[in-house]
């Protein structure tokens, strides 16, 4: 498994809808992100403040100039499902990541192990 490249797959896929923040997260934003919490809306989150509808990609995410690598605004203060992003090889092999290599679709169980192990610092701890 190769190290995140920063494609861009996971954000621009997931964020026309597919990201959700938790109530915790929402209320942090407001309270001390007022910048990212104008984009919330009834406990929905991309949603342009002006018009009230939902932006069809995340509106932290950014295209570097003359490059394809993507970074996020709001890196350190990002919803849960962007931290926790990618949970399994499946998801990885449905979005086209570019972090798997071909050996890692040969042997996906010893391609979860190595996974699990590359997300720890992102997940919260096993109890």
């Amino acid at each position: 498994m190769k190290d995140c490249n920063q494609c861009g797959k996971c954000c621009i896929k997931y964020s026309n809808g597919g990201l959700s923040a938790s109530q915790s997260e929402i209320e942090l934003w407001e309270i001390f992100k007022p910048d990212i919490y104008q984009y919330v809306s009834n406990g929905k989150i991309w949603v342009d403040p002006k018009t009230g509808e939902k932006i069809e990609r995340c509106p932290w995410l950014r295209k570097e100039p003359n490059q394809e690598k993507y970074t996020c605004d709001i890196y350190q203060d990002r919803p849960e499902d962007c931290r926790l992003y990618p949970t399994n090889i499946e998801e990885m092999e449905r979005d086209e990541c570019e972090m798997l290599e071909p050996g890692d679709l040969k042997d996906k169980k010893q391609a979860q192990i190595n996974l699990d192990k590359f997300m720890e610092d992102s997940r919260p701890a096993c109890e």
